[in-house]
């Protein structure tokens, strides 16, 4: 999968504890982007929507 993130606005996540363990989310046609906010122009993981979908469903990420 090739999506362009040049042009993606990145927002920081509201459930990261503090200023230096935040991940970054960007909405890009129908994918998701997912970066770490301490790297910016580092790597970054893209999901198809039913990808985020089941992603969030899971409860992996909750604390």
């Amino acid at each position: 999968m090739n999506i362009d993130l040049s042009q993606a606005k990145w927002f920081k996540s509201s459930k990261s504890p503090n200023a230096s363990e935040c991940v970054e989310v960007a909405f890009i046609d129908s994918h998701v982007g997912v970066r770490d906010s301490k790297d910016a122009s580092g790597p970054a993981l893209v999901f198809s929507g039913e990808q985020w979908d089941r992603f969030l469903s899971s409860g992996v990420w909750r604390r």
